[in-house]
């Protein structure tokens, strides 16, 4: 069950309407890294997590995404309040307009034009919000992982819009949403160290042989050694060779009769002839059929 508070979790104070900022936090309310992707995942993760206490805290963090959206959410439509006015009751002439909303190149058309000055559901590029920003896998300790990344790529987000920002009520706001990032990376990181072993992810075990190999691939400069690849936690191969499993390195299926000779049929059919040397279309064109010479 949700209810719905009138009040916002954060007061939110916007000194004057501004269409190009609008557009920028667009990133927060339909992006990848933005509130509705993150209330979503949690949510669909609390929907199907079986350990009580987990539950919980998925589901108390994606109903505070949902609070969060409405604060950004919020600070959108007031940023594009003189925007709706404008458009409509056309109010200016049109260039005037369109020099107003438009600013100084800074998209802000796709809220104010295209969406009525609304809040939509689109980054701040304009593309459509999409499910496929949920990369939930169903395993508490591969999703946790996920969710903490989650959470530090829009604190980041959060940043880097702190950065472009000079209102102070909406800097105070955005770093108010900043900091709960922090706070919830905090909670899953306790929640997936609670769960022990939690690493490799899942329940099968890697291969003994290749689990701790480090396969240096690059070759010029001297690798780096460090932490990642050191000879205390890897075995580090400086020049890896094909087929590190004994084998050929080919890739081979055993196929039945049928299946055999209907494949040597088509191989047979398509075949190329290395000695033929035909008429192309690229030399036809060029006027090489006429005698006048190819390209």
């Amino acid at each position: 069950m949700f209810l719905h508070n009138k009040r916002l979790q954060y007061t939110v104070r916007v000194a004057q309407p501004n269409p190009g900022l609008a557009n920028l936090l667009l990133e927060q309310f339909g992006g990848a890294q933005g509130e509705l992707a993150a209330a979503a995942r949690y949510f669909t993760q609390a929907l199907a997590e079986e350990d009580p206490g987990r539950k919980d805290l998925l589901m108390d963090i994606a109903t505070e995404e949902l609070s969060h959206l409405e604060i950004v959410g919020s600070i959108i439509v007031m940023l594009n309040k003189g925007a709706k006015g404008q458009i409509a009751e056309g109010v200016q002439e049109e260039g005037e307009m369109y020099r107003a909303i438009n600013g100084a190149g800074n998209d802000s058309h796709i809220t104010s034009l295209l969406y009525g000055a609304g809040a939509p559901l689109v980054n701040s590029a304009g593309v459509p919000w999409t499910a496929a920003y949920i990369d939930t896998i169903g395993e508490p300790t591969a999703d946790f992982r996920s969710n903490i990344a989650a959470e530090a790529r829009a604190k980041i987000v959060y940043e880097r819009l702190i950065n472009v920002v000079d209102d102070p009520g909406i800097k105070d706001a955005l770093g108010f949403l900043m900091t709960r990032e922090i706070a919830h990376q905090k909670s899953f990181e306790k929640a997936l160290h609670s769960i022990q072993p939690n690493f490799p992810q899942g329940k099968l075990p890697g291969m003994p042989e290749f689990a701790r190999t480090y396969f240096s691939m690059s070759n010029g400069e001297p690798n780096l050694r460090g932490p990642w690849n050191s000879d205390d936690e890897f075995v580090y191969v400086e020049s890896p060779q094909p087929a590190v499993d004994g084998g050929d390195g080919t890739a081979s299926v055993t196929l039945n009769d049928a299946d055999a000779t209907t494949l040597e049929m088509m191989k047979l059919r398509t075949a190329s002839d290395p000695t033929a040397n035909p008429l192309t279309g690229a030399e036809l064109g060029s006027g090489l059929a006429q005698g006048k010479g190819a390209l």
